[in-house]
């Protein structure tokens, strides 16, 4: 983002700013030509300069996605938050019954959290703090139906009780260790167990969040 803008580039950049801090959503071409009173064209050709100088990236060749981009060459915060559904609250201690219902959501940053249909989880308990993850925080979670030997996974056990915990699959069970001593490694057999989704990080209060 080292190239300069012209006084013309200058204010097509600051128009997709405006537009994308008010609505949330980038104009279409068509949109931006009727602003500012320029042609289709033109629009079109100040997007590509605004892309080669390192200030805007499209989204794929025919998307009308455009990402404003900082001087790392990442999205812009403004376009970085992204709403994750709270689907209701999961044990790190001894399993807590399911809870489905829906929670409302949370504002994670789409640079700590890629990935589609993430969804979180209110942890409550205490037997995974060796690894940071404490009472009352959100637990931001990728869906899976599978896990690799220790990853952290939200698991399903007998159709009802969750849990998170650190994932193992043995020859002939498999168990789901906590990270804090004052609790037992549980063993379960294949069937009993349900894994529901990896835990990618965690958010605590309103702005610290953490990536694991």
């Amino acid at each position: 983002m080292d190239a300069e803008l012209t006084s013309r580039q200058q204010h097509f950049l600051d128009y997709l700013t405006r537009k994308i801090t008010r609505t949330g959503r980038t104009p279409s071409l068509r949109q931006a030509a009727v602003d500012l009173s320029v042609s289709h064209a033109a629009v079109a050709q100040m997007l590509k300069v605004l892309a080669e100088k390192g200030y805007v990236r499209r989204e794929g060749r025919y998307s009308r996605t455009i990402h404003l981009l900082n001087r790392r060459q990442e999205t812009a915060a403004l376009q970085r938050w992204r709403e994750v559904p709270v689907v209701g609250r999961i044990a790190a201690g001894l399993p807590l019954y399911a809870q489905q219902e829906w929670g409302g959501g949370i504002v994670v940053d789409t640079a700590l959290f890629r990935g589609e249909n993430l969804f979180s989880l209110k942890v409550t308990g205490d037997s995974m703090t060796g690894v940071g993850i404490l009472d009352g925080d959100m637990a931001i979670c990728a869906p899976r139906q599978y896990a690799e030997n220790g990853e952290i996974v939200v698991a399903l056990i007998n159709g009802e009780d969750a849990t998170v915990k650190r994932f193992f699959r043995r020859k002939d069970h498999i168990t789901l260790r906590p990270e804090n001593p004052d609790y037992a490694v549980m063993r379960y057999g294949f069937g009993e167990v349900l894994v529901q989704g990896k835990v990618i990080g965690i958010q605590r209060g309103i702005e610290e969040m953490e990536r694991l």
